[in-house]
């Protein structure tokens, strides 16, 4: 089975847009605001298609630009501004950054209430303590796909391959909360192959193109590609998940492709985070 992202991202937002369209009149719509600074090329386009269906679900999306020269100082004042704007339910910064900016101090002055990308502190620390939180877009999209395939998951082994804050650590909260067996693997991870054939679910997250080969999984097994690795053959550009998709995906149960996978979901997450915080923010 080949696990579709883009319409279980679909039918993701079209669900939103009838929670928004349900939503009490006399309430502004929710609001979502994207800081941005810089020319990088991916997070430009990532940025438009936030915009988009941010627009398809009924969202007031709103970008701000900056300069790559912005003083870490100027982006923090810009981001109280928005904590303090009633019509703003979820702020986001794009990363990565500039070099002269501390991702993690500018994460940590977001209003916890409005962090849609669940980084900061509060929202960490929450999901770890199994606390009502908001969960990184990522983590949570793979968490959804995962539950279209096993409605039940305890009790399962949860491999995951990558330690980042943004996806291996808090992917492993939702899979423990789910009751899984977790197993966190990385690039000083002994044995690693062996660890993967022990897996009912396994995540790649580590950015090692077509790492995962058909000799590393076993065939009841569901895998979430997480990896985006860009190639180059013969001139031709390509891009390729973690896992040896061509070889694997007729060994296992269910697989996510790359593109079309994990990535569409991250999108939808960032909307239903930002729904979440509105809901909470009127106390809805």
């Amino acid at each position: 089975m080949i696990i579709d992202g883009k319409k279980i991202a679909e039918e993701l937002r079209f669900k939103l847009k009838k929670e928004i369209d349900q939503l009490p009149t006399n309430l502004s719509k929710p609001g979502l605001t994207v800081i941005l600074i810089g020319d990088h090329p991916a997070s430009q386009i990532y940025v438009r298609n936030k915009e988009k269906f941010a627009k398809e679900v009924g969202i007031n999306s709103k970008l701000l630009k900056f300069e790559e020269t912005i003083t870490e100082q100027d982006l923090i004042q810009e981001i109280h501004k928005l904590n303090d704007d009633s019509t703003v339910h979820g702020i986001l910064v794009q990363l990565p950054l500039p070099s002269h900016i501390d991702s993690g101090k500018i994460i940590s002055e977001i209003n916890p209430a409005k962090d849609v990308d669940g980084f900061h502190p509060n929202n960490v620390g929450n999901l770890s303590s199994g606390n009502d939180a908001l969960v990184p877009c990522t983590p949570y999209g793979c968490y959804l796909l995962l539950k279209k395939v096993i409605p039940n998951l305890s009790g399962l082994n949860a491999v995951i391959i990558g330690r980042s804050n943004i996806n291996g650590k808090p992917m492993a909260q939702l899979l423990l909360k789910e009751n899984c067996t977790v197993t966190i693997t990385h690039s000083k991870t002994k044995n690693l192959k062996d660890l993967c054939l022990t897996a009912d679910i396994l995540v790649a997250s580590v950015g090692n193109p077509q790492m995962v080969k058909a000799d590393w999984v076993k065939k009841d097994c569901v895998i979430i590609d997480v990896g985006i690795n860009r190639l180059e053959d013969n001139g031709t550009k390509r891009i390729v998940g973690d896992v040896d998709f061509e070889n694997v995906k007729d060994l296992v149960k269910a697989i996510t492709p790359v593109p079309g996978g994990v990535g569409p979901m991250t999108i939808s997450c960032l909307l239903n985070n930002t729904i979440k915080a509105y809901k909470k923010i009127n106390s809805i």
